[in-house]
């Protein structure tokens, strides 16, 4: 199993969530999140913003739909323009249940 943590432009979310469902991936957790890249902020006129708000998604996915994961959130953040994001993937080794304190196996977890 994957976990994928997507960072992107927050005027993007709704366009991955509706790509992400399309792939017939439901589970979600979307939170606010504040930073910066590369960039180092945006300059506007006179005024430099050194942190941008930003939404990060995390999925848990099995490996088959991985790629359809990446391509969906690629898909929908991309707009061609630097601040668009960055796709973080780690492997997950266990999962447990807080409620009960079961550990699941990757069957379960969907």
């Amino acid at each position: 199993m994957k976990l994928i943590r997507a960072i992107i432009r927050p005027e993007r979310e709704e366009a991955v969530l509706n790509r992400l469902e399309a792939a017939g991936l439901y589970a979600v957790t979307k939170m606010p999140v504040l930073g910066r890249g590369r960039q180092r902020g945006i300059q506007v006129g006179a005024v430099h913003y050194d942190i941008l708000s930003k939404s990060m998604l995390l999925l848990m996915v099995d490996e088959e739909e991985y790629p359809q994961a990446i391509a969906a959130i690629e898909q929908g953040a991309e707009t061609g323009h630097p601040g668009d994001g960055k796709i973080f993937v780690q492997e997950v080794s266990e999962v447990y249940t807080i409620r009960n304190g079961e550990k699941q196996t990757e069957e379960v977890v969907r």
